[in-house]
């Protein structure tokens, strides 16, 4: 059942004590490194078949922050040989925004070890929205639906609009297609850019509701939480500098889960460590992804929380995070 309690809006965090429901199974590494993605996709990748797309934000041109190129090659070449990275153009008016400064782009940043596949070079596809209260349809590009599966591979950070962007993010706004499916999600009527918190967090949402149950069973998220700024990775060299702590990697087959159990890591920080960051998600109303998230079916916001350096022991976000320290890091 829907969570509807009176002050559970975007801007209030809710404990996991005050959640209701089923429990889903999510992994936890603090090994920060080409194999620590290895391991942890392994544990997720069981229904990921025939042609694959690995979900990425690939970032502006010599944007600091995204997922190191190495890490994401490794991947490739170990589990997914014949995967492509997949993408769509931007709705802004930057380094991505047509396929030509894409593909560009794509090059500066090193993305060429592997096919990448810009979805809405050749027009959109409508895929529906079951349930929403804003859609009925979303717009992304064409090429999505000639993937089997997709791996959702997010730089889980802060957002300028949507508070943080996990792994809902990184699908409901970048497999919209940049010129319809995201004009939808940031506009009503001439208001452009004029939709924000409760309504912007849910179109988000609904946006992504239609890309997985396109998918099925035939997807799996991954949140690789380092170099977490409060900016987004849109925002490329003029991100705000990163001051929350690296903390490992969050896999599962639940997207709600997996977002969730990040966000829980953030909150189980110490306020010194996580103050911008919760600050950045609850003034943009981002608990309000989760929440809705819950309420139209795409995931449970309890969990399993399953530490995979330790002989796969269950733990809390709280014993996570007190044991970050030392964990391995190889910068790429």
């Amino acid at each position: 059942m829907a969570d509807v309690r009176p002050g559970t809006g975007g801007s209030r965090y809710v404990p996991y004590e005050e959640r209701t429901g089923n429990e889903s199974v999510v992994y936890f590494t603090r090994d920060l490194s080409p194999e620590g993605l290895c391991r942890i996709y392994e544990k997720v990748s069981g229904s990921i078949s025939g042609r694959t797309g690995i979900k990425l934000h690939t970032g502006e041109k010599n944007g600091p922050n995204i997922i190191p190129r190495a890490w994401v090659r490794e991947l490739v070449e170990k589990d997914l040989p014949e995967a492509a990275i997949v993408e769509t153009n931007t709705f802004y008016d930057g380094d991505r925004y047509t396929t030509e400064a894409h593909r560009e782009t794509l090059k500066v940043n090193g993305w060429t070890f592997c096919p990448v596949d810009i979805m809405d070079e050749d027009g959109t596809v409508l895929l529906p929205v079951q349930g929403g209260k804003w859609f009925t349809e979303m717009s992304c590009g064409s090429h999505m639906t000639s993937y089997d599966s997709l791996v959702v591979l997010t730089h889980f950070k802060g957002h300028t609009m949507g508070g943080f962007g996990g792994s809902n993010k990184n699908i409901g706004i970048g497999c919209a297609d940049g010129r319809i499916g995201k004009k939808w999600i940031h506009q009503r009527g001439d208001q452009q850019w004029g939709i924000a918190e409760e309504e912007l967090m849910e179109r988000i949402t609904e946006s992504t509701k239609a890309t997985i149950d396109y998918f099925g069973k035939n997807i799996c998220y991954i949140n690789v939480m380092r170099n977490m700024s409060v900016s987004c990775d849109c925002e490329g060299v003029d991100a705000a500098p990163v001051v929350t702590p690296d903390t490992g990697i969050i896999a599962s087959l639940d997207i709600l889960a997996a977002d969730q159990a990040s966000v829980d890591l953030i909150y189980a920080m110490t306020e010194k460590d996580h103050h911008d960051l919760v600050e950045r998600i609850e003034t943009r109303h981002g608990h309000r992804q989760l929440s809705y998230m819950k309420e139209i079916g795409m995931g449970n916001d309890r969990y399993i929380l399953i530490d995979l350096d330790h002989e796969e022991k269950r733990i809390t976000p709280g014993e996570a995070v007190a044991g970050v320290k030392p964990f391995k890091l190889i910068r790429g």
